[in-house]
């Protein structure tokens, strides 16, 4: 398999592993300790400590850009484009992701905390542009 194949198992290993690890785990240890019920939980209103309510749009914005670099990877896949700065610009897209959700997650926001996590979004939407345009050309 190919770097940005590989990576793309890792964005979605990610995604699902934040949302166990931040939701699932919120979730689960309010409705086993009794603090509240399986059918309390609604996507439609804000719940939840602030640490939640970060992790339910991290893992939004995860959900969110999956697609979009799956279908750059099928899009190599399918012009039979494979490149370093593919590979590169994949590993720095995923290494992006996991920080930027990280730095939602753990720390209270701060302006200096929003605009870090700004940063590493912005990384990656330079990689999505980079990573198409290399395709595109390439093809």
């Amino acid at each position: 398999m190919s770097i940005p194949v590989w990576v793309l198992l890792g964005f979605a290993t990610w995604t699902l592993l934040l949302l166990l690890g931040t939701v699932g785990y919120y979730r689960w240890s309010r409705i086993m300790s009794g603090r509240a019920t399986v059918r309390e939980w609604s996507p439609d209103r804000v719940q939840g400590s602030a640490r939640y309510q970060r992790a339910m749009r991290a893992h939004a914005n995860c959900v969110e850009n999956l697609p979009v670099y799956a279908a750059i990877v099928v899009a190599a896949l399918a012009a039979g484009v494979d490149t370093p700065m593919l590979d590169a610009l994949a590993l720095m897209l995923l290494g992006a992701r996991v920080v930027h959700s990280l730095v939602h997650v753990i720390p209270e926001q701060t302006e200096a905390v929003a605009i870090t996590r700004f940063v590493f979004f912005f990384i990656q939407f330079l990689c999505l542009v980079g990573m198409g345009g290399i395709v595109a050309v390439n093809a």
